[in-house]
């Protein structure tokens, strides 16, 4: 059992991430933790850049994830690309049953003009997708 919980290291992010946590810890499944590296124009990505996503993601466990990481066995990924579909890649590379992501919830016109990754993941992923709302 595997649950892949994407962060962009962010508080909203860690909402799912530590979602993710609980719910890993009981069922007995673990976590997949990725974070995506947006690759430039040239589809390329710096070796400096992913070292600085890869301490930047041991950062955000230990800071914003804390306890909850501590009672479930967690692999830590960054891989470059474009987010909503490298995240999917995983899900289905990994044969995850479940992706937990978090919503801010916006919607009309700051959904359309931002743009949404979990919306799309939704949209095209083949295994289900659990959507963390923001705490309020």
């Amino acid at each position: 059992r595997k649950i892949l919980a994407p962060t962009d290291f962010s508080d909203l992010s860690a909402v799912g991430v530590r979602y993710a946590c609980r719910l890993a810890k009981d069922v007995g499944a673990h976590v997949l933790i990725l974070n995506v590296v947006l690759l430039d124009e040239s589809n390329k990505v710096d070796k400096q850049e992913l070292a600085r996503h890869n301490l930047g993601l041991e950062d955000f466990v230990a800071k914003k994830i804390g306890d909850a990481s501590t009672q479930v066995k967690i692999r830590k990924l960054v891989d470059a690309g474009h987010p909503y579909g490298t995240i999917r890649e995983w899900a289905n590379n990994e044969r995850v049953d479940l992706i937990v992501m978090s919503s801010h919830g916006r919607s009309g016109l700051s959904r359309m003009l931002i743009g949404s990754v979990t919306d799309k993941v939704l949209r095209g992923a083949t295994c289900p997708v659990l959507v963390v709302p923001l705490e309020k």
